[in-house]
């Protein structure tokens, strides 16, 4: 027989690499993104540790994903719907199972920063792609949705994509003022082309809830007192020059009295219609099962018998809900929801901590509290957001949360507490050939 060396370093870094490598795609490819997430789940199987992946199983941030994904697993054993069905809804669960991975993985690493560096340059090249359709609306060529300036995937993903940049920028944007001032002003240019592009060029209603809450959140947490009303004072005054100025963003708004009166007059299926008809079903299915719900895989199932014989609105048969508490109580009942909002909070929690010095640890250029404040704006996003979409089930969302909780608890707590567990070295393998015993 002879030694085979696994040299463990260098698989890590091209997990690490692949991490990056799906930042960077996530705003541009479903498909790319998929494949570069298996080829990591391959590159981190010879440094997973038992002792790294069992700490962060047992913590808050990492624990309660994979309960909640243990309890859908469960939930599959009171579906009343074929099989197929129920491991059909149960992968969208999956994704969960990669956050306490990723912690144990970038509380080693020291490529944290370059996992949000590669996200906000992809993003920052789509803005620029978005523009350029929106200021030449003559091409042929119009990307994959009507709208303009929408060039690949659809308006919400872009619109959630673009606020997240903003919002984990601002920090970084003001903590240079007095440093740095040029690119403290560069940094707030870009920020302001993202704003811009929501409330001109295109975006989700949604999107237009979750800014001014974050901007509310941010200024609170930032500031505090009577700063924090002079900053939100100002961006009153900004949202009213931009309501004035902005056709795109009336539109959309004005538009919603009108549905909401032709759903209620005729049963009319316009956007806001609909999402109030599957609310109301939704909320009749978890009466009738309250705690256990009607088991994983069960929504479709449920929308088509209500659908039956009627018209309108309530004859759509959705594949979900439009809303995440909705989804998971049809499936889970009130215990899946409570796992839900759990993991919420305990995510929240991780990121709770702010800096008390000026010469506090960091990573590369984000501090410890821009690392906890680019990881508040993901969970926030998340919970406001699944208030009128599943995102967590949905594919470009889902990962965005799972990679950008799972990266920032990482490389913050490898910025608090340092990797902790042995450097990864190489590893003696034996191999045997033959039947050779020496």
């Amino acid at each position: 027989m002879h030694l085979v060396f696994v040299d463990h370093r260098r698989w890590a870094d091209f997990a690490d690499w692949l991490v990056i490598a799906v930042a960077a795609a996530l705003p541009w490819s479903t498909s790319a993104v998929g494949v570069l997430i298996v080829l990591w789940i391959v590159a981190s199987l010879p440094n997973l540790q038992f002792a790294a992946v069992r700490r962060e199983v047992l913590s808050i941030a990492g624990g309660l994903p994979v309960l909640l994904w243990l309890f859908a697993g469960a939930g599959m054993l009171w579906a009343d719907v074929p099989w197929t069905e129920r491991f059909a809804w149960f992968g969208s669960f999956h994704k969960l199972l990669a956050i306490p991975l990723l912690i144990a993985q970038f509380r080693r690493s020291e490529r944290g920063t370059r996992v949000f560096f590669a996200f906000l340059v992809s993003c920052s090249t789509l803005l620029t792609l978005s523009y350029f359709l929106a200021f030449w609306p003559d091409l042929t060529w119009r990307g994959t949705h009507s709208l303009s300036g929408v060039p690949v995937k659809d308006y919400v993903a872009q619109s959630g994509e673009f606020v997240l940049c903003a919002f984990a920028l601002l920090p970084i944007a003001f903590g240079l003022l007095g440093k740095r001032l040029w690119l403290a002003l560069g940094i707030c240019a870009l920020v302001a082309l993202f704003v811009a592009n929501i409330f001109y060029v295109a975006s989700g209603r949604t999107a237009l809830v979750v800014v001014p809450i974050l901007l509310i959140f941010f200024a609170l947490r930032r500031f505090g007192g009577r700063q924090a009303g002079a900053v939100l004072l100002c961006a009153a005054i900004a949202g009213w020059l931009i309501w004035q100025s902005s056709a795109y963003l009336r539109t959309q708004m004005e538009l919603i009295p009108g549905e909401l009166q032709r759903y209620s007059e005729e049963n009319a299926r316009t956007r806001i219609g609909e999402r109030l008809e599957f609310w109301k079903k939704s909320i009749a299915f978890i009466v009738e099962a309250p705690l256990l719900g009607h088991g994983t895989g069960s929504i479709k199932h449920l929308f088509h018998k209500s659908a039956a014989g009627e018209t309108g609105a309530s004859s759509l048969i959705p594949d979900n809900p439009h809303n995440q508490s909705l989804a998971i109580g049809i499936q889970l009942g009130s215990i899946g929801v409570a796992l839900l909002y759990a993991m919420w909070i305990g995510h929240l929690l991780t990121f709770r901590q702010r800096s008390d010095s000026n010469n506090e640890s960091s990573a590369g250029v984000l501090t410890r509290e821009s690392l906890a404040w680019i990881g508040i704006v993901v969970v926030l996003q998340s919970i406001i957001s699944c208030l009128f979409n599943s995102h967590l089930f949905d594919f470009t969302q889902g990962w965005t949360y799972v990679f950008g909780v799972g990266v920032a608890a990482g490389t913050l707590a490898h910025c608090v507490t340092g990797p902790q567990l042995p450097s990864l070295e190489k590893t003696k393998l034996i191999q045997v050939i033959g039947d050779d015993p020496s």
